[in-house]
């Protein structure tokens, strides 16, 4: 989990907001994966990522926002009782996956990652197949020429240790093998989409 001010490193009021904040979120089920404190005019924007192994629905961020807000009210002092809009959120699809819960929540997915040892390190792009203590396994699509045969993937493990920052890559038209059910990918995507829950509350004028 990172906090951060805009895009400025950590300050003490982003640290000491996520000192009030994480553990309501984690009490509620949640892993608080981003805390961002954003100057908007006279007021400030308050924005929480929250995520979980079995995902995030509309419901679950209007039951956090709900328990975020009532912790920032019962610490309005603490605020300075500046006015400040809230913003609860899953992360989008191009969260970059940094750690080993990342991987493991989107298992099944395509992503692009460098690996490698330093100074030896390539850019693959491949199917989590599977997430363990010591690594991730991947099914690495073979690199070949616009409009040759595709040839089919080959499995390899990358140790944590040799791992970068992956990116998922949005799919469309992906039918799962064996599946001759309707296509699901529209579900999909939408689970790549930002759910957001808005709450306005006004501090001291």
């Amino acid at each position: 989990m990172s906090a951060s001010r805009g895009t400025q490193r950590s300050d003490p009021a982003t640290s000491r907001l996520t000192g009030w904040i994480e553990p309501v979120v984690a009490g509620a089920g949640y892993d608080l994966e981003d805390l961002v404190v954003t100057p908007a005019g006279r007021r400030s924007v308050v924005r929480v990522v929250v995520d979980r192994d079995r995902g995030v629905t509309l419901d679950d961020i209007a039951e956090v926002s709900r328990a975020v807000s009532e912790v920032l009210d019962a610490n309005d002092d603490g605020m300075g009782r500046t006015p400040y809009v809230l913003e609860v959120t899953s992360p989008g699809v191009d969260r970059p996956l940094t750690e080993p819960r990342h991987w493991r929540r989107n298992t099944g997915r395509l992503v692009t990652v460098t690996v490698g040892p330093t100074g030896r390190t390539e850019e693959i792009t491949g199917r989590v197949t599977a997430v363990g203590d010591a690594g991730v396994d991947l099914a690495v699509e073979a690199k070949g020429k616009p409009g040759a045969k595709k040839r089919p993937p080959t499995a390899r493990h990358v140790p944590w240790g040799e791992l970068g920052s992956g990116r998922v890559q949005v799919e469309f038209g992906r039918a799962e093998a064996g599946d001759d059910g309707p296509d699901d990918d529209a579900g999909e995507l939408a689970d790549d989409i930002d759910d957001d829950v808005s709450q306005s509350r006004g501090g001291g004028q």
